[in-house]
């Protein structure tokens, strides 16, 4: 699972920004869950249609991208499908991320926490 040598700007802006995504998105699903369990019983499908499902879809879109932009079509489509798998896309979505990490690191890119700071992938 290599990716591609050479790696464009452009490429590396948008892979910047999909891991950024998808860590902010898994840290929304992080606070989410204890959040649900101060809601009222009857508020909590409330939350899960308002703030919960849509967060996942976006998540699980964005892995997807950036599946597609460190892996290449083939690989990325095989990643990007396991998403969707609930317990596979636990291990799955951090293959990603790692890698999308080590790919912004080789080009000089800085990464936190939360990603890296697409102002200095431009």
């Amino acid at each position: 699972m290599e990716a591609q040598p050479e790696t464009s700007r452009y490429d590396v802006h948008s892979i910047a920004r999909y891991q950024k995504g998808v860590l902010i998105c898994i840290l929304t699903c992080l606070l989410l869950l204890p959040a649900q369990f101060e809601l009222p019983l009857e508020q909590r499908p409330l939350l899960a249609v308002m703030a919960v499902i849509p967060t996942g879809i976006v998540c699980v879109v964005l892995a997807f991208l950036l599946a597609l932009k460190v892996y290449g079509t083939g690989w990325g489509l095989v990643l990007g499908t396991l998403t969707l798998i609930p317990c596979l896309g636990l291990i799955t979505v951090p293959i990603i991320v790692y890698k999308a990490f080590s790919i912004l690191k080789s080009n000089g890119i800085p990464v936190g926490p939360l990603g890296a700071d697409s102002s200095r992938t431009k």
